[in-house]
């Protein structure tokens, strides 16, 4: 894939209520338009990389890009587990997000204990593959200091052209 690394980020808003309730593994959403405007070459599944929250400290992440085929999803989505315990929920903050590489493709599941553990393998070779010199100095790119971080960059109150990504070339 040409544009890994790619860089992003949005606002964080409610996705289907699945990841923390039913999988215990809480998920980050982005706005339909952030979703929109990835690269064609970034095809669906599960991808690994780093995740800020608004201006906090930089943490490994998994990402699924697509439908999720067990829940049969029509919108397609960008779910972000950060794999950090946050004491509180928060939406409405700017997630900034670098994928950095590519696990596996999206694929369904016969039980929801078989999608916990998919996931779980997942968030196990993600923290592996990050580890990497080649991956884990994209932890410090200026992308997770830029101002652009800020929240208060973004309006209140997008409107659906409103862009908020940022895309490669930061």
């Amino acid at each position: 894939m040409k544009s890994l690394p790619y860089f992003c980020r949005g606002e964080v808003v409610r996705g289907f209520g699945r990841g923390s309730k039913e999988l215990g593994i809480p998920t980050a959403n982005f706005r339909d338009s952030v979703v929109d405007n990835l690269p064609a070459d970034i095809s669906t599944g599960i991808y690994y990389g780093w995740a800020c929250v608004g201006n906090g400290d930089v943490y490994k992440m998994v990402m699924s890009i697509g439908w999720n085929p067990y829940y049969k999803n029509t919108k397609k989505s960008m779910e972000t587990h950060v794999i950090h315990k946050f004491k509180e929920d928060f939406y409405g903050e700017v997630l900034s997000v670098v994928l950095v590489g590519y696990i596996r493709p999206e694929r369904s599941f016969n039980s929801l204990e078989a999608l916990i553990a998919a996931i779980n393998s997942d968030i196990e070779e993600a923290k592996m593959k990050l580890e990497l010199p080649e991956h884990h100095k994209l932890k410090d790119d200026n992308f997770f200091t830029s101002t652009a971080n800020s929240s208060s960059v973004l309006p209140a109150t997008p409107s659906p052209s409103t862009s908020q990504t940022i895309m490669n070339g930061h």
